[in-house]
């Protein structure tokens, strides 16, 4: 049995995703219970969206899906790292293969990479 401590940051776990080939981190979510057992179950990733308040299919809305293929839990139990195949190359929602696309060099930000999709296009609302 799989324990895991929801308890110090309000029902959620910090959940940081890497890619599995090359464990480049693509991003950071949030998972509550009820996205943990999605993720267990079904092997896509899905989080629990803060802004939202809901349930978060990583990739149901852009095509950029997250397939799990292996799962470690800190010494605490309570953050996951999710090792991913990202479909579709973008893990981040403004188009970036990752979140973590700014740099900090010399004092400034730089972008790193050019982005792989246009969120406008996606995300139309």
């Amino acid at each position: 049995m799989i324990k895991l401590d929801f308890n110090k940051l309000g029902g959620l776990l910090p959940a940081i995703v890497q890619d599995y080939q090359s464990n480049e981190v693509l991003m950071l979510a949030f998972m509550n219970k009820e996205a943990w057992n999605a993720t267990l179950s079904t092997g896509k990733a899905t989080y629990y969206s803060r802004t939202r308040k809901e349930l978060w299919v990583k990739g149901k809305t852009s095509g950029n899906m997250q397939i799990v293929k292996e799962i470690r839990i800190d010494c605490d139990n309570d953050t996951v790292l999710l090792k991913v195949e990202q479909i579709g190359g973008a893990a981040c929602h403004t188009g970036y293969k990752s979140c973590f696309f700014k740099k900090i060099e010399h004092g400034s930000i730089k972008i790193i990479g050019e982005p792989l999709f246009d969120p406008e296009e996606v995300y139309k609302k």
